[in-house]
């Protein structure tokens, strides 16, 4: 059987609020997954499961998990039943192993809004299995790296891996009232700066964002939302942008593309 090779996917998931609004950044993934070829499985490293040591969902079922409060009702309502993949998730463990990197399964860790929120606009049909990867607390942006390069032969074999977090993301800094508020400068700074090291393969630079990139603290005053960039630079060589906006005045909505 031939298979296609996927690319990696970096994707800027938002406020959970995306599971339910259409927008720029859903059209763009809507339109997206409709020019790939349909993937075998989907692999998502998301922002949301950060972990003592490296896991990866072994659930059949998992459970859709509204990681959140204070949102409107119809958000609770929503579930996405995409099986799990338990054989997909041992053989990415074998292949870890193979690589030096230790993982262990988790049937029990249920999917995060950083894994269903994007994934309604990318399959809504939840027709493909998913398997998730958790972020060790201790693993810095290079092992991030090279956990999605010990993984990019699965691209290979028609799977999809996605890193799903922010470009950038300051939660006291967002216009909850104005969604369409005008971008601020010092997020846009670090945003084109992070595209045009990316873009030039400038990756040294880019994993030592916090001590290179404009604005960093002010961009993300924590790191998990970067976190998942890092797994899909290393998953793929070429680099692309699929989609680049903001919402809120400094909520990045960008997604890219490795191939």
């Amino acid at each position: 059987m031939t298979y296609a090779t996927l690319p990696a996917l970096f994707i800027s998931h938002g406020s959970p609020m995306m599971a339910v609004d259409a927008g720029q950044a859903s059209d763009a993934m809507f339109r997206l997954s409709n020019n790939l070829p349909q993937p075998n499985a989907i692999v998502v490293v998301s922002a949301h499961w950060l972990s003592d040591t490296l896991e990866i969902s072994t659930a059949m079922r998992p459970e859709t998990w509204h990681d959140f409060s204070g949102f409107p009702p119809e958000l609770y309502q929503i579930r996405y039943p995409a099986a799990g993949s338990p054989a997909l998730a041992e053989r990415i463990i074998h292949i870890l192993d193979l690589a030096g990197i230790t993982a262990h399964g988790n049937a029990l860790r249920p999917r995060d809004h950083g894994v269903w929120a994007p994934l309604r606009h990318l399959y809504p049909d939840a027709n493909i299995p998913v398997v998730q990867i958790s972020i060790p607390t201790h693993y810095s942006p290079a092992q991030l790296r090279d956990l999605g390069r010990a993984l990019i032969s699965l691209r290979g074999q028609q799977i999809l891996l996605i890193g799903s977090g922010s470009i950038t993301h300051n939660l006291r800094a967002l216009s909850f009232r104005d969604p369409h508020a005008m971008p601020e400068d010092w997020a846009k700074n670090f945003k084109n700066w992070m595209i045009q090291k990316l873009g030039s393969h400038s990756y040294d630079e880019v994993l030592n964002w916090r001590n290179e990139a404009p604005y960093a603290k002010q961009n993300h005053p924590t790191d998990e939302h970067l976190l998942p960039l890092f797994f899909t630079m290393g998953a793929g060589e070429r680099f692309n942008v699929v989609h680049s906006s903001f919402s809120m005045g400094s909520l990045g909505m960008d997604i890219y593309r490795f191939d």
